[in-house]
C-alpha cells in the first residue's frame, strides 16, 4: 500500500505484448461462446444480443486498459452462466449416458430398417406412403413386439433425415393427424442413406449464432498506444 506522497509505479509494456494479450482474451471469449452454443446453455437471439453488447461496449471504450478490463468482465459473465447451468443440470452419469446413446442408436437402426423396407415394397409403384401404424406393425415383426407410437414416429422422422427422398408429415384429411412417410418410388430407389454419426448433436443452429466469432477492432485501438 502506498503512503502519502508516494508516486504510483509505472510499468512500460510493449504494444505488441499488450496486443497479443488482447487477442488471447478475445479467443477465450469466443471459445466460451462456442461452449454456450454447442452445449445448448445459451444460443440464438440471446447469445447474439450478448455478443453485440460486448462488441459495442468494447469498441466504445477509449482507454486500452479499459477495453481489456471490459473484455475480462464479459469473459467472467459467460463463465458464470456456464457455472450456473452446470449446477442446475449436473452432467449425466456414465450409466445414464449409456442409456441415452443406446436409445439414439435404436432409433437410428429402426429408421434404417424402415428405409430398406420401403425401397423393397416400392417396386412397381409410383408413390409410396407408410404411416406410424404400419411402422409399428413392421417393427413388431422384427423386434417381437410393437414399439410405442411415440417411438415409431421418432423412427419415421429419423428415416426422413437419413433418406433425402422421403418426406414425413401428417396424413391429409385425417382427423387423428397420423404421421406418415411419403416418397416417389423412382426417387426412393435412387436415394442413398446419409452416412451420419448417430451420436451427432441435432441442435438446430440459428443464423444468429454466426456471431460467435466476435471481433473487437484490435488493430485500430492498439495503434493508438504508440503515440
Amino acid at each position: 500500500m502506498m503512503g502519502p506522497g508516494q508516486a504510483e509505479e509505472v510499468i512500460e509494456i510493449p504494444v505488441s505484448e499488450l496486443q497479443a494479450f488482447f487477442v488471447d482474451l478475445t479467443q477465450i471469449y469466443n471459445n466460451l461462446t462456442n461452449v454456450l452454443k454447442e452445449s445448448g446453455i445459451l444460443r440464438g437471439r440471446k447469445l447474439a444480443e450478448m455478443n453485440t453488447r460486448a462488441t459495442s461496449g468494447i469498441k466504445a471504450e477509449k482507454s486500452p486498459m479499459g477495453k481489456l478490463m471490459l473484455l475480462n468482465a464479459y469473459i467472467k459473465q459467460k463463465i458464470k452462466i456456464i457455472q450456473d447451468a452446470l449446477k442446475a443440470n449436473p452432467p449425466a452419469s456414465s450409466a445414464e449416458e449409456g442409456r441415452i446413446r443406446q436409445a439414439v442408436t435404436k432409433i437410428q437402426l429402426r429408421a434404417m430398417a424402415i428405409v430398406d423396407h420401403l425401397k423393397i415394397i416400392a417396386g412397381g409403384k409410383k408413390e409410396i406412403a407408410f404411416n406410424s401404424s404400419q411402422a409399428r406393425d413392421f417393427l413388431a415383426g422384427k423386434e417381437g413386439k410393437p414399439p410405442s407410437r411415440r417411438d415409431a414416429i421418432r423412427a419415421l422422422r429419423r428415416a426422413e433425415k437419413i433418406c433425402p427422398a422421403m418426406n414425413c408429415g401428417h396424413t391429409p384429411n385425417d382427423g387423428r393427424r397420423t404421421i406418415r412417410l411419403t416418397a416417389k418410388a423412382d426417387e426412393l430407389s435412387d436415394s442413398e442413406i446419409r452416412k451420419e454419426d448417430v451420436y451427432r448433436n441435432s441442435w438446430q443452429r440459428s443464423a444468429l449464432d454466426d456471431t460467435n466469432n466476435v471481433q473487437f477492432g484490435v488493430r485500430r485501438w492498439m495503434l493508438k498506444l504508440g503515440h
